[in-house]
């Protein structure tokens, strides 16, 4: 059989171990030389594709793809750029089959999450709509936590840990100001439809070290009256507290109590400004002193403690991707399967993209106390091992040793081409 080579890109907003399981594949497709060429990355995601803008990963030395497990960021650049159907945009997809053609691609890693994955199905029913072999597999990625069928997704776990430990430093600090100053310190969390990120604040406290936190969900409608007679009890007892909230807050109505009027490249409502909403709440309902902050990206940048868990996983599925292409699947996500949760243990399975792509998973009702405002017993137990181990990167004066990869161009062998 004539080798093929392989494509390699990164979508959406970047976490701390994207590049683990860039790592994962393109090692793993260095060990398989025999069946597969050489591993193409599309910079900026599949606009690399698209404007035949490869790069060609074999110039970097073995070390240098190695030293990507540690590194933050996205090694390719990444993009939010979904591709139309095929009766909408047909243009595209000759576009694609034109630049695999021309460089000789038969193996697709699309890195990301669910508009992602709705890429990658697309993509890979290449072949059967228009003829031309390839096999498409999804390497799950996302912050937010929300892909259906696996248990959790690479890049949830570092950002659990490090909302976990800064909301349990933060409230702290709030701890020893809250005699003279400030007395609640509200912090905003990713999550635009999914609690997951804000439930991690909720890890803060544990029975080592019991601290007043609470948490605003998107799957909870946000009740201004509730909220503020919670924050007033919880000073009253304690003195002061923590709120974590979600981006992705809603009120009863529905509409995002953070929501800009604008929207992304998706058409997703471009969110953020909760804290502030909520701490003016705060101020003008309680007349509290506050302090707010956003996470933003330094919660999904964090690879300096990032969690071991993540990083184990984020590298796994890279790997698992290149050998489920090899055994011939399509159209396929390798998917976290937790086998038990004390002690922790886990595989790797097989989710089809029909069932992953422009779904998402929300918490659970039975990992939200009855009030709304904080975690269950049975939500710990699920994020506990997530976050779990240490991983940290190699340091140098203080700073943490981060690769920069040359990112070699692949000459162009085709016409320019517009992206609509």
């Amino acid at each position: 059989m004539a080798k093929k080579n392989a494509f390699y890109a990164q979508s959406g907003g970047v976490t701390a171990v994207i590049n683990a399981s860039a790592c994962g594949v393109i090692e793993a497709c260095r060990k398989h030389r025999d069946r597969i060429g050489k591993v193409y990355a599309g910079r900026n995601g599949i606009i690399g594709a698209l404007t035949e803008d490869l790069i060609d990963t074999s110039k970097e030395s073995a070390r240098a793809i190695a030293a990507l497990r540690h590194t933050p960021g996205g090694a390719f650049g990444s993009c939010r750029y979904k591709l139309k159907s095929l009766e909408e945009n047909r243009a595209e997809y000759e576009r694609l089959i034109e630049v695999f053609e021309a460089h000789n691609i038969g193996y697709f890693f699309y890195n990301g999450g669910g508009d992602s994955a709705d890429t990658c199905l697309k993509v890979s029913q290449l072949a059967e709509k228009m003829g031309y072999p390839i096999q498409a597999i999804h390497v799950p990625k996302t912050v937010d936590n929300d892909l259906p069928i696996t248990d959790n997704c690479p890049g949830f776990g570092s950002v659990a840990k490090y909302i976990a430990v800064s909301t349990r430093e933060a409230t702290l600090d709030v701890a020893s100001m809250a005699k003279t100053s400030t007395k609640v310190f509200v912090l905003e969390v990713m999550g635009r439809h999914a609690g997951w990120i804000a439930a991690a604040g909720g890890m803060a406290s544990g029975p080592d070290l019991e601290l007043p936190i609470v948490i605003l969900f998107p799957e909870v409608r946000f009740d201004q009256d509730r909220f503020l007679a919670k924050v007033d009890d919880m000073v009253r007892r304690h003195g002061y507290c923590s709120v974590v909230v979600s981006e992705g807050l809603r009120w009863p109505d529905g509409r995002f109590v953070s929501d800009q009027g604008t929207r992304d490249a998706f058409g997703h409502a471009q969110l953020g400004g909760a804290a502030p909403v909520i701490a003016g709440m705060i101020k003008e309902g309680l007349g509290l002193k506050y302090h707010w902050a956003v996470a933003d990206y330094l919660q999904r940048a964090a690879r300096h403690i990032a969690s071991r868990t993540d990083v184990e996983q984020a590298y796994a599925v890279g790997k698992a991707a290149v050998e489920m292409a090899l055994a011939g699947k399509n159209s396929v996500m390798p998917a976290i399967v937790r086998k038990s949760s004390k002690p922790y243990r886990w595989t790797i399975g097989e989710a089809p993209l029909k069932k992953v792509a422009n779904r998402e998973k929300m918490m659970p009702k039975g990992f939200i106390t009855r009030d709304g405002f904080g975690i269950t017993a049975k939500c710990r137990e699920y994020l506990e091992p997530l976050m779990r181990g240490e991983d940290y990167p190699p340091y140098r004066n203080g700073l943490p040793r981060y690769v920069r990869l040359k990112n070699v161009a692949v000459p162009r062998k085709l016409p320019p081409f517009e992206l609509k």
